[in-house]
């Protein structure tokens, strides 16, 4: 049983996380000592001295015949306290960090990206000599804030070839995807409001909505599309402001959405008035294109983001939202407020490959070694007991259940230990349901040292008393 000392460090460590995470705002009065003591299931006297102590520290003040206060300033946003505690190791955060951070030579099955020996290295170099020898505006000027016009016209080209009919004045260009992301929670929501994901979802959604102060709310994700019943469900329950799903390539799990589960998703989103967000990063990875949810509705509650750090480069930032005319008009007024005007290089550079002959071939020669690496992915992990919950159509990604009684976060912090980073389950699911589940991404998937890795850990895991 838990010391005394024990349980009233427990308390303070809980009052200072939301402190933390600005759950308690200065002034803002704390739960009376009962309520505090009834919630955390522990006894009067141990809130009473562990609100003493917070008190001595300076933390929290006493106002007589009232209760306890939060003092001083808002403490510095710390994202890892927001929301639901987590293990590190299953930490959106913390596993971005162990991906960005990671030797090159480290295996990083785990990862969002292709190996920068698998992107289109050579175009990029020869448009990069060719936008230096353009006119001094594209090298050392602010661009309009819609962005580079002749790139928007072509992102309008592109996207009606997948059904989005949308001028080049509805979309404006970013500095990234999550920058696109952003820029709308900014526009849209307000702290305390709820947001529907997927569950399981790309991971640096959570991150990022944590920065926004909203409650994030899990659907579960089919190999069709977000559960319908559960959608309806959690739009009854919750009464969310938005929705963020992929389109074309879901990740992590490499589902496609249906049409008709495209078209009743919208019927219900526009019952209930919810704003949905269709991230479009995997685009360019599609052999035949998905269902866009933009293009069914026409942009009329959808905003259609992307970004061209999957295919082109992520050094090259550079993102884009098309929406509704006035949304858009409004966004510009954000963006200019947030980061000024953006810039002509990264999107002239972009626009360059994007037009090169090269790119095409370039990107049916990705898809072929996608396919390839996937089969032999679904073989080698299938050899170790690690079996795919569907085998995608495209992309990179594979989402596998681990054998029975193997937990992820355990196999992933094992693994870490010999220099490979994978990417637990729990790590994409609000609900923490996927802790048998991991993601892979096939193209990281080459090296033999991965498997070595994965084959001991499994055996450890096994035998372990």
């Amino acid at each position: 049983m838990p010391r005394q000392g024990t349980k009233i460090h427990t308390v303070m460590e809980a009052i200072r996380t939301k402190i933390a995470a600005r759950t308690y705002a200065p002034g803002a009065r704390l739960p009376s000592v009962r309520a505090l003591a009834k919630s955390m299931q522990v006894s009067v006297s141990t809130v009473v001295e562990a609100y003493e102590r917070l008190a001595a520290e300076g933390v929290i003040g006493a106002r007589a015949g009232s209760g306890f206060y939060v003092l001083g300033h808002a403490a510095p946003l710390a994202l890892a306290h927001i929301g639901p505690p987590r293990e590190r190791d299953v930490d959106p955060l913390w596993v971005s960090r162990q991906s960005l951070e990671a030797a090159d030579a480290m295996p990083k099955p785990g990862c969002g990206w292709l190996p920068a020996s698998w992107m289109d290295v050579d175009g990029l170099r020869s448009a990069l000599r060719a936008v230096a020898r353009a006119d001094g505006a594209v090298l050392a000027d602010y661009a309009c804030p819609l962005g580079l016009p002749a790139l928007r016209e072509l992102l309008a080209r592109r996207m009606a070839a997948v059904g989005i009919e949308v001028p080049a004045e509805q979309i404006m260009l970013t500095d990234s995807g999550t920058q696109a992301l952003d820029m709308v929670c900014r526009f849209l929501l307000e702290p305390g409001d709820t947001v529907l994901v997927d569950d399981p979802c790309y991971f640096n959604f959570q991150a990022l909505l944590r920065a926004h102060r909203v409650k994030v709310v899990g659907v579960a994700y089919t190999p069709q599309g977000p559960d319908i019943a559960a959608f309806a469900a959690c739009l009854q329950q919750h009464a969310p402001r938005l929705y963020i799903t992929n389109s074309g390539i879901h990740n992590p799990t490499g589902g496609t959405l249906s049409a008709s589960t495209a078209h009743r998703l919208l019927q219900l989103a526009e019952q209930s008035g919810v704003v949905v967000v269709e991230d479009d990063i995997f685009a360019d990875f599609e052999v035949q294109p998905a269902p866009r949810l933009a293009a069914f509705d026409g942009l009329a509650r959808v905003i259609h983001i992307g970004s061209f750090s999957k295919t082109v480069s992520a050094s090259l930032r550079c993102g884009y939202i098309a929406a509704r005319a006035d949304w858009i008009d409004s966004l510009a007024d954000l963006k200019i407020a947030t980061s000024f005007g953006g810039g002509f290089l990264a999107a002239q550079v972009v626009r360059t490959v994007l037009t090169q002959s090269g790119y095409r071939k370039h990107l049916e020669a990705l898809r072929a070694r996608l396919a390839r690496e996937r089969d032999r992915a679904v073989e080698r992990l299938g050899a170790l007991g690690i079996t795919p919950w569907l085998v995608p159509r495209a992309g990179m990604f594979l989402w596998c259940r681990l054998p029975d009684g193997i937990d992820a976060a355990r196999l992933a912090r094992a693994s870490l230990q010999e220099g490979v980073v994978f990417a637990p389950g729990n790590v994409f699911s609000p609900s923490f349901s996927a802790g048998n589940l991991m993601r892979f991404n096939v193209s990281q998937l080459t090296d033999s040292r991965v498997f070595d890795v994965l084959a001991r850990a499994l055996h450890q895991m096994r035998t372990a008393p």
